[in-house]
Parts: C-alpha cells; sequence; structure tokens
C-alpha cells in the first residue's frame, strides 16, 4: 500500500503563499484519488481539496476554491497543494491523504469525508497570522 508524507508548512503572513508536497512511496499516486485535509483545535478534519493524477481531475471545497490549486508530478510521484492568498482562518494542521480510486472525475471523493481514506500522511503544520 502507499506511504505518505508531507512537507511545506510553516508561517505565513495573511495574504502569502505556501506549497504543501505529499510524496508517495510503495505505489503510484496515479492509483488513488489523493486528497488534502485539515484539521484545527476543536474542529473536525475537513477536506479541502481532492485530486485524481490519473486523469488530472481536481475537486476543491468553498473555502478554498480560487486560492488553492493541488496538482502532481507523476515523475517524482509527489502530489502538492498550492495555497495563495492565505487567511488566518487557514491556519490547521494539513494532511494528504489516499482512497483507491479508478473514476476519471474525482468529484465525489471528498463526500464520504475522512473515513473513506485509507491511508494518511503524519501532517504539516500551517500557521497564517
Amino acid at each position: 500500500h502507499v506511504q505518505l508524507v508531507e512537507s511545506g508548512g510553516g508561517s505565513v503572513q495573511a495574504g502569502g503563499s505556501l506549497r504543501l508536497t505529499c510524496a508517495a512511496s510503495g505505489d503510484v499516486v496515479s492509483n488513488y484519488c489523493m486528497g488534502w485535509f485539515r484539521q484545527s483545535p476543536g474542529k473536525g478534519r475537513e477536506g479541502v481539496a481532492a485530486l485524481y493524477a490519473g486523469s488530472g481531475s481536481t475537486s476543491y471545497a468553498d473555502s478554498v476554491r480560487g486560492r488553492f490549486t493541488s496538482s502532481d508530478d507523476s515523475a517524482k510521484n509527489t502530489v502538492y497543494l498550492h495555497m495563495d492568498n492565505l487567511k488566518p482562518e487557514d491556519t490547521a494542521m494539513y494532511y494528504c491523504a489516499a482512497r483507491p480510486w479508478h473514476n476519471s472525475v474525482v468529484s465525489g471523493c471528498l463526500d464520504a469525508g475522512s473515513v473513506a481514506f485509507d491511508y494518511w500522511g503524519q501532517g504539516t503544520q500551517v500557521t497564517v497570522s
């Protein structure tokens, strides 16, 4: 099964940008819907973006649409979350996660929430002030 390692979190001022990286090993990311989730203290885990590398299909939560972009590099077996125009409410621990997926359209991948995802990275903290 796939193993995931995130990196790229940090502290940034409002309006700034960060790029999170999720490096996969053990299997190719194109066999999965790759989701990005975030969780802040006292809140549940929120799915913010999903990518199916097999087709390039992406979907986003309303809270981040237009500001966040998910992409992949198949040669590196890595997915990215580009975050622009960051806001204080984006402060959270961010996780990448994977669930097996072979539908060319990724919409619906996040609908069942985090419980549908089988594999998780360790998380990376994003703080926006």
